[in-house]
This record gives C-alpha cells, structure tokens and sequence, in this order.
C-alpha cells in the first residue's frame, strides 16, 4: 500500500495543488510541502504558481492572506479550527473602538490579524519589516496591533515615534521568561540566545538576537557560534536541527509550543485534499481593502528584506522573502 507521503504527492499532482507549511508545523509536514517558511512569504510563492489549489498548513488568518494574494485559487485550510489566539484578541468593533480613541493616528496591523482587520488599517507589517514600515510614515505617533510586544519593542528600535499599542499578545512566546533567558546564560555561556520579538521586553532586552522566524533561521544558519538558545516556537527549533546538525540547537522551555499550529497532520492535509474541503472565502470588496493594506507594506519594501526560506521536501522550494 502507498504511504499517506506517497498519497499525498499524487493527489497534489493530479489536483494541480501547491502544499504550504509554516515553520511552527510538525516537522513531518516538510515532507509533502512545496513550500515552508512565515506566512506571507508563503502566501506569496503560492501566488506565482500555476496551482489550482492552495492548502495552507498553518491558521486561519494565513489562509485568509493566501486567498487574498490568490483570489482566483482554491485555499483550504486542513484543520478549519486552526486559529491564531492573537489574531482573535481583536476584531473589527474592537478595532474601530481602538481608533476611535487615538483619531488621525496612522494604523499599522501586524500580518498575524484577521483580513477584516487588515481591511481597515492603514499598511500591514510582518516581524521582520515592522521597524521599516513604522519608520516610514514619519509619523510621530503610530497605532499598533495586535501584539503589543512587537509593537513596543519597535518603539525602542525608534527615536521620537510613539508606539501606542493594542493589547493583545502571542500566549505561546509569553510564556518565556527572563528568568529562563537568565538561567539558559548561565548553564550554557557560550550560547547565542536567540528570540521573537513577540516576546516579552524583559526577555528581548537580555538576548543576543531578536528577529522574526526566518531572521533567527539566517542568524543561526550564518553566524560562526556552533551553540544556540532557541527562544521562540519549538518548530523552528526542530528544523534548526534537523538542517544544521553541525551545531547544537536547545530549546529555551519545553513548552514554547502553538497548539493551534500543531494541529495539522499528514492526514488531515490528505483528507483536506481528497474531498477539496474547509475552503477559505474572503468576501471581495473586504479582500480588496485588505489587499491594499498588504501592498503598501509591499511597496514600502525592499529587497534588503529578503530572507531565506526553510528547505521543504516537496517538489521545488525556492529560497525567498520569509516572514511572519
């Protein structure tokens, strides 16, 4: 009998499918995806193929994003319950309060919100270009959400911007500690500690690096340390590890894990596949203001931006953009 790796290719084959895996999947996905990295830069290489079918093994707001860059594919999401807890601690009601309070402040959503909620922000921004994307509207107050960490801790990268931020927050990275940071310094002194800056300040303020996913994959892949703290979610740890075993990868915490993220399995992308189910729709006037969010970010971009994806073992992956 074919193996559900087996299974899968050829269902993608015959579908004319493109598989998705973001970098907080089981590590197993990798396997049957085409492509693997942060959100964005996946909904974008999904964009430039000729695929009928995107399946996004990540949340919802990602397969939203993906639907939105493609709106003439199919995007289905495997686990329709995959959400993200940050993108839901704000919705459009909420939103609208925020702004309410702070009038003729420019607002810049984070990639990890809602399509509804990046369809009435003024630019969008991941992890690894929020500092850019804030510094470019020479504004000196700016309005930041969902994650109040990321958009504080671009504050502290900026002189004379004022950060105001919404609070929400990713429940996985809270639960590093600076006494984890502090504690990992002392037992392994020659380590390179490296962090989210979803994070908590008193544990970015400690670390040697703070990037987004695919920044600490580059930092790591690069640097001439042979020893590193992984302080964000164990998948990139697990791929770190798997793709650099000349040097040692440790886990800050044994629970930096996102639930939601580890859902998905190879099953479930079969299945997703086999019956083209939990199809992800995005209305089209909310598409094409959400659109224009994301493409004043693009725009106010650059190719400096650019970082590598992770390898996936699927057909072709090519080494791009990698955000969150």
């Amino acid at each position: 009998m074919e193996g559900i790796t087996e299974k899968i290719n050829k269902l993608k084959r015959e579908k004319n499918a493109v598989i998705l895996a973001h970098c907080y999947q089981n590590a197993e996905i990798d396997e049957v995806a085409d492509y693997v990295g942060d959100s964005l830069y996946l909904s974008q290489m999904a964009a430039k193929t000729d695929a009928d079918i995107i399946v996004f093994a990540g949340v919802y707001f990602m397969a939203q994003t993906a639907k939105i860059l493609s709106p003439d594919k199919k995007v289905l999401l495997p686990r329709l319950e995959s959400g993200c807890l940050m993108a839901d601690m704000i919705n459009l009601q909420q939103l609208r309060e925020f702004k309410s309070k702070y009038p003729n402040i420019p607002t810049v959503c984070y990639i990890n919100s809602t399509a509804e909620v990046k369809s009435e922000c003024d630019i969008c921004c991941t992890s690894s270009n929020a500092i850019k994307i804030v510094d470019s509207l020479k504004a000196e107050k700016v309005l930041f959400l969902p994650d109040t960490y990321l958009g504080k801790w671009v504050e502290s990268k900026l002189k004379g911007v004022e950060v105001i931020t919404y609070p929400g927050y990713c429940p996985t990275h809270l639960r590093i500690k600076a006494e984890d940071i502090i504690s990992m310094r002392k037992k392994y002194p020659e380590a390179k500690i490296l962090t989210h800056p979803e994070c908590h300040k008193s544990v970015t303020e400690i670390s040697d690096y703070v990037g987004s996913t695919t920044g600490i994959m580059k930092y790591a892949q690069e640097s001439k340390a042979k020893q590193f703290i992984i302080a964000t979610e164990k998948g990139v740890y697990d791929r770190l590890k798997r793709d650099l075993p000349e040097k040692e990868f440790i886990m800050i915490k044994d629970n930096i894990i996102c639930p939601n993220m580890k859902w998905h399995t190879l099953d479930d992308i079969y299945n997703a596949l086999l019956h083209e189910q939990h199809e992800i729709d995005v209305e089209k006037g909310l598409a094409e203001k959400a659109l224009g969010c994301i493409d004043r970010m693009l725009e106010c971009s650059n190719k400096s931006d650019n970082l590598p994806s992770t390898p996936g073992r699927g057909r072709h992956v090519v080494p791009g953009e990698g955000f969150k």
